[in-house]
């Protein structure tokens, strides 16, 4: 009996050791799946020019119309003031990127400016951003550069 005693005293000292390793081993497997998730699932880099390029003061010369662009955000957000020479309500404003492009829309919306619009591209060669202006009055559009001032 004795001797039975210590085949399965010595058996169950396997058992454990094994359930002890597979227990090990899957500890490590999870942690190992843990690390490899946060260093592989990082967020996108956004493809195209850095949005920040477009922070500055614009001035737009054939009339004086000053745009100042600032606070760019991770989701398109944009904080955009419009000046001619007094300040005009700015409703919306927001950067993209566009068939390789950096691009800003703003939307005006105040007395005489029902929805004018500004859709421009930034062209970093010439530092200027150079678009679109839809003047909602005379509903009509024309090519606008502006010039960085600061």
């Amino acid at each position: 009996m004795t001797r039975k005693t210590k085949q399965e005293i010595q058996a169950r000292a396997a058992t454990t050791r094994r359930v002890g390793w597979w227990t090990g081993g899957l500890i490590l497997l999870a942690v190992v799946a843990v690390v490899g998730y946060r260093i592989w699932d990082k967020p996108a880099v956004p493809e195209g020019p850095d949005p920040s390029k477009l922070i500055g003061r614009w001035l737009r010369p054939d009339g004086g119309y000053v745009l100042q662009l600032s606070d760019p955000g991770p989701n398109g957000e944009l904080k955009a003031a419009y000046f001619n020479p007094q300040p005009i309500n700015v409703s919306r404003a927001e950067w993209k990127h566009q068939a390789g492009y950096l691009g800003a829309f703003v939307e005006l919306r105040d007395v005489n400016y029902p929805g004018s619009t500004y859709t421009l591209a930034y062209h970093s060669a010439q530092d200027r951003l150079v678009g679109i202006y839809f003047q909602a009055v005379m509903k009509q559009k024309f090519n606008v550069e502006f010039e960085r001032t600061q």
